[in-house]
């Protein structure tokens, strides 16, 4: 069995794990390159093997570095079948839209205005080729064995982070491989704690913040303290989000401190229309989150939710004191950055940071503290404070990923790190070393290994 590293290894984008067993090809997750230019880059690249030879891909979650590359590889002649939960379809339909709106979108604004060093600026998929990938979704159950091959097996479980996001077991060659996908918290604000996996002789583990702990700090006083401080100052709060679940995650948070009187009536804006739709699969899937239907209505009602662009236009020019939560979540695109191109400049202006920022992106160059950013190829000055608030992210810390491990029943034989930067992966494989004694290393960006 041939197992290669075609993305998310080293960098905690483009997902993409090929496995081959006995003339089957499997793909675990087909998500896009974000972040460095170098990375980005590979998206325009063919997989190293014909995609007409892949026989399915297994898909974790619907976030953009896990499904976003499925246009291209239908375009480039996959004929097989994904498998993934039903919200975890309905969210990979969206987010792939939103996709290609934004690239189509980017691609026109470069050729009328003349910044890309191509011509003509094309983008990566067009809103069409988006839609080629919905008919190849087929819905499975969680904890129930699907047969996808001869002799193979996965089941789908639980694996928190977003809704619908799952580690997938795979029952091959007389071996379980485990791929744990994105882990979410044990105490995370609307998902259910992560199931953890019994038995493993494989393991591939996302390591995003294997070297960090998530502060012990009240994300929702770190809210309310940031957003009274800016308002008193008269002005503007902009919460890049990553519109499935992170935005959901904070729209609850706020709709608490407004009932309970800790944060001012102000306009509360919810401009992301990916995020506006995943609020629908919430309240369709209620059993897969913490809310109610009563909450889900409750909540929304609080915001003002932006579908146009020209709502977004009216709002940027409004000067009162607001709250704006709008995608992309590490400002890579979306209508956020229409808001940075505003109010980046502005000193009473204050940008909250709610979850991980890729190397390369404008959210992690903000947090590093850059004086300025470049959007849409021209520079603006950096006058905003830039705070960030950890406690808000999706992804289990170094703490949580090692206590997935603690119900093995068995020692893996080996377990490669993989989602994650290199150094984050080497803390975490030493960790998991002197805790359980186990095998492990980081996976390397196309490597490949037998077993």
């Amino acid at each position: 069995m041939k197992i290669k590293f075609i993305g998310g290894a080293g960098t905690v984008t483009g997902s993409k794990t090929l496995i081959e067993s006995n003339g089957v090809r499997i793909l675990v997750d087909c998500g896009l390159f974000q972040g460095l230019k170098v990375l980005r880059e590979l998206n325009w690249e063919p997989l190293p093997v014909l995609a007409s030879t892949i026989d399915c891909v297994l898909l974790t979650h619907g976030h953009l570095d896990h499904c976003g590359w499925l246009p291209r590889l239908i375009d480039q002649g996959f004929k097989g079948k994904i498998y993934c939960t039903g919200p975890t379809k309905a969210v990979a339909e969206l987010v792939l839209m939103d996709s290609a709106k934004i690239q189509q979108e980017e691609a026109d604004r470069a050729n009328r205005e003349h910044y890309s060093k191509h011509t003509p600026a094309e983008p990566l998929y067009t809103v069409q080729q988006a839609e080629c990938v919905f008919p190849f979704f087929k819905v499975i159950y969680t904890n129930e064995s699907v047969v996808i091959a001869n002799e193979i097996t996965a089941v789908f479980s639980n694996a928190g982070h977003i809704i619908g996001a799952c580690s997938i077991t795979l029952n091959l060659e007389g071996k379980t491989l485990v791929f744990s996908g994105d882990i979410g918290r044990d105490d995370d604000v609307l998902m259910f704690a992560p199931q953890k996996p019994s038995q493993a002789d494989y393991l591939f583990l996302e390591s995003t913040y294997g070297n960090r702990l998530h502060p012990d700090l009240d994300p929702k006083k770190e809210l309310e303290k940031f957003i009274n401080d800016t308002i008193n100052l008269k002005g503007t709060v902009i919460i890049p989000g990553f519109a499935v679940e992170r935005v959901q995650s904070i729209m609850y948070l706020l709709w608490e401190l407004k009932k309970e009187g800790r944060i001012p009536n102000v306009p509360y804006i919810l401009d992301t229309p990916m995020g506006a739709g995943v609020l629908n699969i919430f309240q369709e899937n209620l059993k897969w989150h913490k809310l109610s239907s009563d909450d889900c209505h409750q909540m929304c009602s609080m915001f003002k939710i932006v579908s146009e662009f020209q709502q977004t236009i009216r709002i940027i020019e409004d000067p009162q004191p607001k709250v704006i939560l709008a995608a992309s979540g590490m400002a890579t695109g979306g209508r956020v950055l229409s808001y940075f191109e505003h109010y980046i400049s502005m000193e009473k202006t204050t940008v909250i940071i709610v979850g991980y920022q890729a190397e390369g992106t404008r959210g992690r160059k903000l947090l590093e503290g850059a004086d300025e950013i470049k959007i849409y190829g021209n520079y603006y000055t950096v006058k905003a404070k830039i705070v960030q608030i950890e406690g808000l992210s999706a992804h289990a810390d170094q703490k949580g990923l090692v206590n997935w491990l603690s119900d093995l029943k068995n020692a893996p034989k080996f377990i490669y790190l993989v989602h994650g930067e290199n150094q984050p992966a080497d803390e975490l494989r030493i960790k998991i070393k002197d805790q359980y004694g186990y095998n492990c290393s980081a996976a390397l960006m196309g490597s490949e290994i037998e077993i």
